[in-house]
């Protein structure tokens, strides 16, 4: 191992169990024996000959080794990063037999005590003789099993421990090497990172800042970890088990493994009277679709190292199981990313890198339906995994994510020049154009819930210049969509937060009066169209003003796969009933105050959230972004917004 402090250890005590009479075959010969595993083993022990017979047929290139306890030298202490369950002992040992192949190697005996410890390290041994046609690739991708240890009559018995060897790649898992204060430059001196090295992810340099460093690992370790499950799922087994405690890096051959598969299991039942071809291909699909979320949840803390921590992690894996969708993830997270990091957190920058590509990867590997979440092969090839010498053909999804995701970064940047103002501009209208969801049945479906108001493309008129009085600082604005008792008609809430700064100076300290501008109103979805010609717009409410040509040029007409623009898009028309508004303030204001700070809030905010009557068509919708139209054509793009806590 490449660190240069030893890695933290704890004293150990003798094998429980593995005393002489346990490890000492006396009806068998003294040197070590290749033994087939069966999956229904027997308890008796087998007759000499049947066991030659076996040896010689069946055992393939990769035979099962059962050992003896003489056969190693045990060590007195165990690196902590060896993981362990409650019913498992760890040690590690030293091959002293001069006849074996691993004379001098290190390994790892694995003693299982209880009945269901017993049958993971029994089907790690199936598994292992299962996979032994191309050994190569096992011995690449999993954590190698040589053999056991035990007497040939007591696999199966209840008292008596049975030991698993396996091979050892390193006193660290995973989780412990991405704990280390120092884990980047260790992983890269462990993993050897050089120019050959760094072309199997599309790369050709190495160094470089922290975050390309980061990246460029996170690269190599996915790609391996996913090439190690795609090798196991394409021979019709399921890891089920996958997490940074079962995941190691070996510094001889420099790849990932996935552990000893003791848990491994086989796409199809094994119960003739419950297999069929459509139950067994319903379970196939959902044990690969179980393996992608565990993957998904190793990129995650690889990435984001704040889910390292297990309550944030909870709060993370709560906002998936509540049935939130994962495309959503970065509103969810931005706010405890940047809590402890106000420079900027290095895993938000790799995930926002390639237009967003990490966050498409994660919200596809995490998808809430089984059938939506991504493969080991199109995970190999999504941007996020290539590097920048690879040419990547992104798909119309990737291109209206990066897109979305662009756009969203641009109106976060809060710098709205005349370029920028233009560009968001130009962004949202190709949205529009690739809108995924055209039916108005999909508008209904995904219109409920909260949005956050990010961008609109109409005037903008702030503080900074005006210097009014009373000065309001307006916080965030929500759009809050909730279905009524008829389908097509919707309650809409607009919530806009604000703070009277008492200073007529501008403060340093943004302090003051919080207050609350809410307005309600109902509004019927109807099936409808936008015009992009003003010539054309007669029966249309809401037109668009930009020139045809500019949406074709460049990448843009290979995705839309347009000739020439249409005359006009798919929408839905939204038309609006009677307005309430109400506002709330924490301190008293009399009549005339709150008249000013009501006009206050009417100039800084976009008149389509003040009055809802004036937004008249939705343009575009997805699961995290949504366009809506103003009767002035002006755009509103919105973001979904999650509770980040639980209330």
């Amino acid at each position: 191992m490449p660190l240069a402090a030893a890695a933290a250890v704890a004293p150990c005590p003798s094998p429980v169990g593995l005393g002489r009479p346990l490890c000492r075959a006396h009806a068998h010969p003294r040197h070590r024996r290749g033994f087939r595993l069966e999956a229904s083993s027997s308890a008796s022990a087998p007759a000499p000959a049947s066991a030659a017979a076996d040896e010689g047929a069946g055992a393939g290139p990769c035979p099962v080794v059962r050992f003896d306890m003489d056969d190693f030298a045990i060590a007195d202490r165990v690196t902590v990063g060896l993981h362990g369950r409650s019913d498992e002992m760890i040690f590690e040992a030293t091959v002293r037999d001069p006849s074996s192949e691993l004379y001098g190697s290190t390994v790892v005996l694995r003693q299982l005590k209880s009945s269901q410890a017993k049958r993971r390290g029994r089907r790690a041994l199936e598994v292992l003789k299962k996979l032994a046609r191309r050994q190569m690739m096992y011995h690449s991708y999993a954590l190698q099993v040589h053999g056991y240890i035990a007497p040939s009559n007591a696999v199966e018995q209840e008292d008596v421990p049975f030991v698993l060897v396996h091979g050892y790649h390193g006193s660290y898992s995973l989780r412990h090497w991405l704990q280390l204060s120092d884990w980047l430059p260790t992983l890269e001196a462990t993993l050897a990172l050089d120019e050959e090295q760094v072309r199997r992810v599309g790369d050709d340099s190495v160094g470089g800042p922290a975050v390309t460093r980061q990246l460029r690992l996170i690269r190599i370790l996915m790609r391996d970890l996913l090439i190690g499950v795609n090798y196991l799922h394409t021979h019709g087994l399921a890891h089920t088990e996958l997490r940074l405690e079962n995941v190691h890096v070996s510094p001889i051959d420099k790849h990932v493994k996935v552990g000893i598969l003791g848990n491994a299991s086989d796409f199809h039942d094994n119960d003739p009277s419950n297999s069929t071809v459509a139950s067994n291909n319903e379970r196939r699909e959902l044990m690969i679709a179980f393996d992608m979320r565990c993957v998904g949840f190793i990129m995650a803390k690889m990435v984001l190292r704040e889910l390292m921590d297990s309550s944030t992690f909870f709060k993370f894996k709560s906002f998936l199981t509540k049935g939130n969708d994962p495309s959503c993830l970065r509103e969810f997270l931005l706010p405890i990313l940047c809590q402890n990091s106000p420079s900027g957190n290095i895993g938000l920058q790799m995930l926002d890198r390639q237009w967003g590509a990490g966050w498409n990867l994660l919200a596809l590997l995490l998808a809430t339906k089984p059938k939506k979440r991504i493969s080991c092969i199109d995970a190999l090839r999504h941007p996020f995994l290539c590097g920048p010498k690879w040419r990547i053909d992104p798909s119309t999804n990737i291109i209206r994510w990066g897109l979305g995701s662009t756009a969203v970064r641009m109106a976060e940047d809060y710098i709205y020049g005349h370029h920028q103002r233009r560009r968001l501009a130009y962004f949202v209208e190709l949205m529009e154009v690739l809108n995924p969801n055209l039916r108005t049945e999909n508008w209904l479906h995904l219109l409920p819930g909260r949005w956050r108001l990010l961008y609109c493309t109409g005037r903008h008129i702030g503080l900074t210049l005006r210097q009014p009085c009373p000065r309001i600082l307006i916080s965030d604005v929500f759009l809050t969509v909730s279905s009524e008792s008829v389908d097509p008609v919707f309650s809409l809430t607009s919530d806009i937060g604000f703070r009277i700064m008492p200073e007529s100076n501008w403060p340093h300290d943004k302090s003051g009066t919080e207050g609350a501008l809410s307005v309600t109103t109902s509004a019927r979805i109807t099936a409808g169209r936008m015009y992009i010609n003003e010539q054309d717009s007669k029966e249309s409410r809401v037109t668009s003003s930009r020139s045809p040509r500019r949406y074709l040029r460049g990448k843009w007409r290979e995705v839309s796969k347009m000739k020439e623009l249409p005359a006009s898009l798919p929408s839905v028309n939204i038309a609006m009933d009677e307005v309430d508004v109400s506002m709330s303030c924490s301190s008293v204001l009399n009549v005339n105050s709150a008249q000013k700070v009501l006009q206050e809030i009417r100039t800084q905010t976009p008149p389509e959230m003040f009055d809802l009557s004036k937004i008249v068509c939705g343009t575009y919708i997805d699961a995290r972004l949504m366009v809506l139209r103003g009767v002035n054509g002006s755009a509103l793009l919105f973001v979904r917004s999650n509770p980040t806590t639980d209330p």
